[in-house]
């Protein structure tokens, strides 16, 4: 059941994250710090349950180029919540990537299935999870951020999985280790990227998980590659692309130059 896959999951990126915690416990947190964890787990509880479901029920590739759908909520939900500007070459890269998932989903011409509509759920409740994360990132450290959304989401999912419990076979519970150690290590990876290299050079790379989708869809999975969801996910791709491309300008404009600080 996917409650279970997604605990398990998340119990295994606790063993890699132990060496954390010992930190963590030494720093003192507000109740209303520790209140927007709680929140942010809640999301990621929610978004997690709903990504192994539709994990289960699509192909691999939509449920990807579905997933490229976050940073464009994260978008609207920083201008509605956040209080940052919307600007109209922003409101346009939306509307684009909106219509980049109408282009994979197809309403109207096709059924949608419930694994549609729960990677859709999952990309909005994952969007809100990142909005409260950068609203913690500037009161408590990186390290602290990661941790406490990996306790509070293991916590979350126990009750659920406790309640659709199936004892998992040797093999499920390597398949679920894997899984946890190749998402800590996407993780670790990126942070390290994101500190030495500007967002410009590094959200592209992140598009290449379609290209992994759909090979690894067609040769292990024996799923058919399907025109309209690459067509849907380059044009996703494009909006989210330029939104970043951007935010790197202006963050640009906002920074002085070395001679200007000199006078």
């Amino acid at each position: 059941p996917a409650p279970e896959a997604a605990f398990l999951r998340f119990v295994a990126g606790l063993v890699f994250l132990a060496p954390v915690f010992p930190r963590l416990l030494r720093q003192r947190m507000s109740g209303r710090v520790l209140a927007w964890f709680g929140l942010r787990g809640a999301f990621h509880t929610a978004a997690v349950m709903a990504w192994f479901f539709a994990m289960a029920r699509i192909p691999l590739a939509e449920a990807t180029a579905m997933s490229y759908l976050s940073p464009v909520f994260v978008t609207l939900g920083a201008a509605l919540f956040l209080g940052e500007k919307l600007a109209a070459r922003r409101l346009i890269a939306v509307a684009a990537a909106l219509i980049g998932a109408a282009i994979i989903l197809r309403p109207g011409f096709r059924e949608l299935s419930p694994g549609h509509y729960s990677q859709l759920f999952a990309t909005l409740s994952f969007a809100g999870s990142f909005l409260i994360a950068k609203r913690l990132a500037s009161e408590v450290s990186p390290s602290a951020v990661v941790a406490m959304l990996a306790l509070a989401v293991t916590i979350g999912l126990a009750p659920f999985a406790y309640a659709v419990w199936v004892p998992p076979t040797l093999t499920q519970m390597a398949w679920l280790a894997l899984v946890a150690v190749f998402a800590t290590s996407g993780h670790y990876t990126m942070a390290r990227a994101f500190a030495v290299a500007p967002i410009t050079v590094t959200q592209p790379v992140t598009f290449l998980q379609l290209v992994w989708a759909v090979t690894l869809g067609v040769l292990v999975f024996g799923e058919p590659v399907d025109g309209w969801v690459v067509l849907g996910g380059g044009v996703i791709m494009a909006a989210v692309g330029f939104i970043a491309w951007r935010e790197a300008v202006i963050r640009r404009r906002r920074v002085p130059s070395i001679e200007a600080i000199k006078g």
